[in-house]
Formats: C-alpha cells, sequence, structure tokens
C-alpha cells in the first residue's frame, strides 16, 4: 500500500532537472546528472537508443545549475521528513514519493537516490567522457562539493574517446572524483565490430581501457553474446576475450543481444545475411568466451536478458564454477531446457536450481501446454515477446 504520510505534492515541484533515457542497472540508485544529450557516434547497428536524435554537449553552467536543483529537492525532502518526525530517517517519505506518480522524474530520482542512502551520482547521457577535461572537471568537483556525502561518481564512455584523452588527463579526472567508467565493448573482434559500425576497433578498445586503468579508474568492460550471430560466433569468442585478456577490468559485464523490428540491424536479419542464435547457442558461446578469459575481473550477469544469471563471480576463482552452471544448463533434457528459458522470462525463474521447485515447474509445463495446443510452433516467438518487454 502506498501510504501518503500527509504530504504536500504542491511544495515538492519548484526544482527539476534534465535526465537522459538510460543508465546501467548497477547505477539504479545513483543520482542521475545529463551532462551530455544522446550520443555522438549513434551509428551501431544493433542499438536502438538515440537514433535520430541530435548530439549535444550541454554547457557546463547548465549542469550545474541542474546539481543545485537537485541539491533543493534533496533539502526539501529532508526538511519535510523532519518536519513530520523522522528526522534523518529518509526512507519511508523518499519511497513514498518516488512510488506517487504525481512527482516529475527529477523529483522520484533524488528520492530513490535518497532512499538508498544517496551515495552515488551517474552522469549521463552515452559518452559523458568526450566534455572537454576542464569542464567535466568543473562539474565533478561541483557535484562533490554540493554532495560530499558521495563515495562514487560515474559515467558512460567510449573507448575511442578514452583512448584519445591523454593519460594526464584521465588522471586529473580521477583526482577530481571520477570513479568508473562504463564501456560498451560489446566485441573485441573487428570483424564484428566493423559489421555492426560500433566505430571502433579492437586496438582501440585496448588502448582505451588500458588508460583508463593506469590512470586509476575502475573500469567496467561491457560484453554482448550473441552480437557475432552464427557466422561470426568463433571471431567473436576470441577476439572478445583476447582484448578483455589485455586490458583485465575490474568489471565484466555480460549484455545478451537481442534484436526486434526497428533496430538498424533487422535488415540484414530480413535479407538473411545476420543469423541470430538461439538461446542454447549463446549459452555454448558464453562457456568457450569463459573458456578463453584469463583475468582477474568481476564477471557480473546482472540483467535480465542473461538467461543464466548465477554466471558470474571473481575470476580466476569463479571460472570453474561459470563453466559448472553453464554444463548444467546444456546437459538437461531439451523439455527441461525449454521449461527453464519459458520460467525464466516468464519471472518463475531466477537461477537454474529454481527449475527443481516441482510447483514452478508444473505451472511452467501447463503454460507450456497451453501454448501449444494453439499454436504448436509458436512457443519460441512467446518467449521472444517476453524477452521483448524487458527491453
Amino acid at each position: 500500500m502506498n501510504v501518503n504520510y500527509g504530504i504536500d505534492a504542491n511544495k515538492l515541484t519548484g526544482y527539476s532537472f534534465e535526465l537522459g533515457p538510460i543508465r546501467p542497472p548497477s547505477e539504479a540508485y545513483s543520482l542521475l546528472i545529463r551532462v551530455t544529450r544522446n550520443c555522438p557516434w549513434n551509428r551501431c547497428q544493433f542499438c536502438p537508443v538515440y537514433k535520430g536524435q541530435k548530439f549535444e554537449l550541454r554547457p557546463a553552467e547548465d549542469v550545474i545549475k541542474d546539481i543545485e536543483s537537485a541539491k533543493a529537492i534533496a533539502d526539501e525532502i529532508k526538511e519535510l521528513a523532519w518536519k513530520m518526525g523522522y528526522g534523518d530517517q529518509l526512507r519511508n517519505i523518499a519511497g513514498t514519493i518516488y512510488n506517487n506518480n504525481q512527482y516529475n522524474a527529477s523529483i522520484c530520482n533524488v528520492a530513490l537516490w535518497l532512499w538508498a542512502g544517496g551515495t552515488s551520482a551517474f552522469l549521463q547521457d552515452a559518452n559523458t567522457l568526450i566534455t572537454r577535461t576542464p569542464d567535466l572537471i568543473r562539474i565533478i568537483a561541483f557535484l562533490k562539493q554540493t554532495f560530499p556525502e558521495l563515495n562514487r561518481i560515474t559515467s558512460y564512455a567510449r573507448s575511442k574517446t578514452a583512448a584519445k584523452k591523454s593519460l594526464e588527463e584521465m588522471k586529473e579526472l580521477k583526482n577530481a572524483g571520477l570513479s568508473r567508467l562504463h564501456i560498451g565493448m560489446e566485441s573485441g573482434s573487428n570483424l564484428v565490430l566493423s559489421y555492426v559500425e560500433k566505430g571502433v576497433t579492437a586496438e582501440e578498445h585496448i588502448d582505451g581501457g588500458k588508460k583508463v586503468k593506469q590512470a586509476g579508474i575502475s573500469l567496467c568492460e561491457y560484453v554482448m553474446p550473441g552480437l557475432g550471430g552464427r557466422k561470426m560466433s568463433s571471431d567473436h569468442i576470441t577476439g572478445t576475450a583476447n582484448v578483455l585478456n589485455e586490458i583485465d577490468p575490474d568489471y565484466i559485464r555480460l549484455r545478451t543481444f537481442h534484436i526486434r523490428q526497428g533496430i538498424p540491424l533487422w535488415s540484414k536479419v530480413e535479407a538473411g545475411d545476420f543469423k541470430i542464435q538461439t538461446e542454447d547457442e549463446v549459452i555454448e558461446e558464453i562457456g568457450k568466451f569463459i573458456e578463453k578469459l584469463e583475468v582477474t575481473s568481476e564477471l557480473k550477469s546482472d540483467h535480465i536478458l542473461n538467461l543464466l544469471p548465477e554466471v558470474e563471480g571473481k575470476f580466476p576463482e569463479a571460472k570453474s564454477d561459470c563453466l559448472n552452471v553453464i554444463n548444467r544448463y546444456l546437459t538437461l533434457s531439451t523439455g527441461e531446457r525449454l521449461n527453464f528459458r519459458l520460467g525464466r522470462r516468464a519471472g518463475y525463474y531466477e537461477k537454474l536450481n529454481d527449475l527443481y521447485d516441482t510447483h514452478k515447474y508444473q505451472k511452467v509445463d501447463e503454460a507450456i501446454r497451453h501454448i501449444t495446443s494453439e499454436a504448436p510452433d509458436s512457443i519460441d516467438e512467446v518467449i521472444l515477446q517476453l524477452k521483448a518487454s524487458f527491453i
């Protein structure tokens, strides 16, 4: 139940600030500060975001005003908590504000941030690192000055942009307070990178990644299993593992490839040039990729599109456990794998062990029988529709 706690909505609508459309799942509870608009490259064939939108660098003065607005909102919520007798216990008030749709998006973002403890911030949009270094330093410094409780400030970046920055610039950003960069590597295969128009080479991935690490900034590289399709899978596996072995990032995050109509790459699917892999083939690909990894990174599988979220852990220690999970899945019967795929996409299952919950298994099995009785070949389409709803 959403209790109102007597909150007057009119007293929380005087301030707002600009928000971008996306952020990493790991930044779900971060304060969002939009430094740039959209993506400066915006040609990736697999990406549906920002298409048709112009990239813009926001003036530092405008970003600073947004930070001031965020501070004003946070102060109002804190003041309200004190007036209502909650003191510095903000979770009830902040949670109510976030869950109440009468508030604007920026107020909801600050409320969620406070609810979670208010210790991290994420700089939007797709490549904040492209901002002039003095301006970005100024923004980060002001953000830390305004919110001294922040212990992590992160951003998306492109490998090519990181490679072009000098090491000294990267160190200055680190000293200003930039904690982590999230880089969408997607693939380390030049064949795949060219095919999907990523606009970066394997060599630039390595140069950019190494520079981030040399500067002392935490590095998170995103990998997209399945991006090579059936034809380029082998190149995708080998190239990606080789690049990551060279960089040895702090984090490697799996983001399983998913395509639907409207994404630029779809035209190549329709033409028969790009062959989409089955989910089982993607799992096999992930296993082969992990076998080639020689890193000390933390592998994360924190996205709903990943079929097996338990394929994660600190390498090299977790390598055998990850491979064991994959082998467990692949050795299931055809019917068990289908049951798990539908159950995972329908929200019944989180991990493989959930498959052995008899009640859940029977519920999913009943759904399979119902779907196939009406249209025997429709089960894969249902699973695709469920996956599409996650995007």
